[in-house]
């Protein structure tokens, strides 16, 4: 059994520890607050924003060409990962590796052993986990989460918009996690591009009056609605962290609880058996003495 000073080391070093976590617990619930409330707000604009996008595209002839919607023959692929630049928030970022890799060797091994997919990050430990399982991002932009503004990331989607354009890539996945709750994160894989194009009989008909005209409008409206659809998956990921690391260090701080009551009573056992050798030592020289 341990000496008592051992301990009462451990006590006070757990008790730091549960201090530690129960305070980042505080801090990731207070982030969270907000980040929940801007993401359950942006997210029917952008519903909306994408129905009037499919409706409008329901009403074009089918001769028009839409340049972000073209479907080709796919060579080159750029895979977004989407995590976290801070740690001590559960498995928030390894499921997202993992699920990188279950993508690329599942459905992209030849274009991967053939170096034809890209990687780019934004999360400072996604890249980090990525490049211990061998996978070496060819860009990060990690810095979006000090300032995760609309104008912000809009830099790096017209970015990606102009290299899909330009045919530097033939598809644009996007992996990040869903935020669902507090508790609660769902890891999704959503194609950015090309633009997804819905089924024409799987729309309700919708009568618009269109100024100038139906294609100046939907090659304006398409851009806007790809840079919200990045945008989103951004604020999505970040209240889902917020959340993993409230609900991680919410754990943390019951199970340093729990040692605590572990610890005491090891101590208090100790204790005990110290003071009953005392005893014994007292006893054993008393008899000692009276013979």
């Amino acid at each position: 059994m341990a000496n008592l000073k051992d301990i009462r080391t451990r006590i006070e070093s757990v008790k730091t520890t549960r201090q530690v976590t129960s305070a980042m617990k505080m801090v990731s619930a207070a982030k969270l607050k907000r980040a929940q409330d801007h993401i359950v707000r942006f997210r029917p604009y952008a519903d909306k924003l994408n129905g009037i996008v499919y409706h409008l595209l329901n009403t074009l002839d089918e001769d028009i060409t839409i340049d972000l919607a073209q479907n080709r023959e796919v060579d080159r692929i750029l895979v977004v990962v989407i995590t976290s630049n801070r740690g001590l928030c559960g498995a928030f970022n390894s499921h997202v590796v993992k699920e990188v890799n279950r993508l690329v060797k599942e459905q992209y091994s030849t274009h991967l052993k053939n170096n034809f997919i890209d990687f780019m990050a934004i999360g400072k430990k996604g890249e980090k986990i990525l490049k211990s399982t061998g996978i070496i991002c060819t860009s990060e932009h990690n810095e979006i989460y000090s300032e995760p503004t609309f104008g912000n990331v809009e830099v790096v989607s017209d970015k990606i918009l102009n290299d899909f354009l330009n045919k530097k890539y033939d598809k644009v996945l996007l992996v990040y996690n869903e935020f669902v709750n507090a508790g609660q994160q769902k890891v999704n894989i959503e194609q950015l591009l090309p633009l997804e194009l819905p089924e024409k009989d799987s729309l309700v008909q919708s009568n618009y009056i269109y100024e100038p005209n139906p294609k100046t409008i939907i090659q304006e409206l398409i851009p806007k609605a790809l840079k919200t659809m990045f945008y989103r998956t951004i604020l999505d990921s970040i209240a889902a962290e917020h959340g993993a690391r409230m609900t991680s260090m919410h754990k943390a701080t019951d199970n340093a609880t729990d040692m605590l009551g572990e610890l005491k009573l090891s101590y208090n056992k100790a204790r005990q058996s110290a003071i009953t050798n005392e005893i014994l030592e007292i006893v054993g020289g008393a008899e000692a003495l009276s013979k």
